[in-house]
């Protein structure tokens, strides 16, 4: 399974894109870099993308993705697939003709470009041939955390962004891959529990609660302007196989 890392950061600053996971070519976790990252024949692989939640950093690159698709007229299709508070969310307050153009309905409902489908929890899926599961986890929005199983049974955990919380970890078993935030450094413990982000010092709590823990460990989301002190507090857990995502690398899973 190849992944690639569109976007990895908690804010956006030169060099630093929101959070977006392209897997094999073929769809999306989550969706903030898009347009800036992948050229239009790249765009064009895109068949879904998996929302965690409604925040601005992570849908960022669908309004754009949409427009590029609209003007080759190919016929080409996104879904777009979440939890229906997410789906709501990005349909009333993006997609809204206010904001950007409701590209659910262009060009028309029957050949829109883009399509949401609303997923529930625990509840598995397939996109792209792979099985998906979606998992509550806990943040300031209603929101979710996958779990992606090829056909040769490789398995990537994405909490997207996430506070302490329990669901995810319960249902990672066999886990090859885990994407997990880690947002502020061990002294921002306080804000980073009432916005639903992790610490490092969390980050070694919320693992603990894995029984089967994963073999590697990719952390996505940190503030660019704690990076540093989110890098030393995290070595010094000293988690085996654990690594800090930059963006434009890929991944073999």
């Amino acid at each position: 399974m190849k992944l690639r890392v569109l976007g990895s950061s908690g804010a956006e600053l030169q060099g630093h894109n929101p959070p977006a996971f392209l897997i094999d070519d073929c769809f999306l976790l989550d969706a903030g870099t898009i347009g800036a990252s992948l050229n239009e024949a790249q765009q064009w692989k895109i068949r879904g993308i998996l929302l965690t939640h409604s925040h601005l950093d992570h849908i960022r690159g669908i309004p754009f993705l949409a427009d590029n698709l609209i003007l080759r007229n190919k016929k080409h299709f996104v879904t777009i697939m979440s939890i229906k508070p997410v789906l709501d969310a990005l349909k009333n307050n993006l997609l809204n003709n206010t904001i950007w153009p409701d590209f659910t309905r262009i060009p028309d409902t029957k050949t829109s470009v883009l399509k949401l489908k609303i997923i529930k929890t625990g509840q598995s899926f397939r996109v792209c041939g792979y099985k998906i599961a979606a998992y509550p986890v806990t943040h300031a929005v209603p929101a979710v955390g996958y779990i992606v199983t090829n056909q040769k049974g490789r398995r990537i955990l994405y909490t997207g962004d996430t506070g302490p919380t329990d669901a995810i970890w319960r249902a990672a078993k066999g886990i090859h891959c885990a994407i997990i935030e880690v947002s502020f450094p061990n002294r921002m413990e306080d804000l980073a529990i009432m916005t639903g982000h992790l610490t490092p010092k969390l980050l070694l709590k919320e693992i603990e609660k894995m029984e089967d823990p994963p073999e590697k460990i990719l952390i996505t989301h940190p503030k660019p302007q704690y990076f540093q002190q989110i890098k030393k507090q995290i070595e010094t857990l000293h988690i085996k196989n654990i690594d800090i995502l930059t963006d434009g690398e890929t991944y073999e899973i």
